[in-house]
């Protein structure tokens, strides 16, 4: 089931047109999606199983995952810890999560059917349907990768979008 997309997501494009997102590729800039990657990472979820051996932890139904303003909701999140000669550190490296994927910060939000955010990196990578709004406008494709750091991201894979031009 797809979750209902609230019309959040800040599109700032520096030179395109409706032609130009039809290529292969955008580069937008997502501002509203910088995040502080430092921050602790909060999850909630209906299950909890963790491994020792592989150094990760699987949250199962409702997941959420907050870190700072920025909240990530899906129906399955894999935590993997960054590994340390050889043993799970207890930091976090990736949140794998799977399930009808959406992302929120602030007032804006995306929505995929999977995403990896990789926590050292501060990236997050989302695939599959990935659906973009603000207002009436909408931007989708096939993988948004978003720079946390900076709030730069790229749209690629048969990108699509729709301006509303505000008349009647």
């Amino acid at each position: 089931m797809r979750h209902i997309v609230r019309p959040m997501l800040g599109i700032f494009f520096a030179v395109c047109t409706s032609t130009a997102l039809l290529a292969q590729g955008a580069t937008v800039a997502f501002g509203g999606l910088q995040q502080d990657a430092s921050l602790p990472v909060e999850i909630t979820a209906d299950e909890l199983t963790v491994d020792q051996s592989t150094g990760s932890a699987v949250f199962i139904g409702n997941v959420v995952a907050g870190q700072g303003e920025m909240r990530l909701s899906a129906a399955r999140v894999q935590v993997q810890y960054a590994v340390v000669n050889g043993q799970p550190s207890g930091d976090i490296d990736k949140l794998i999560a799977s399930g009808g994927v959406t992302l929120v910060n602030g007032g804006e939000a995306a929505e995929a059917r999977d995403a990896v955010y990789s926590v050292s990196s501060a990236e997050i990578v989302m695939t599959g349907d990935v659906i973009l709004t603000q207002g009436v406008n909408a931007l989708s494709g096939e993988k948004l990768t978003v720079d946390l750091t900076t709030g730069k991201g790229r749209m690629s894979g048969r990108v699509k979008t729709i301006f509303q031009t505000g008349g009647n």
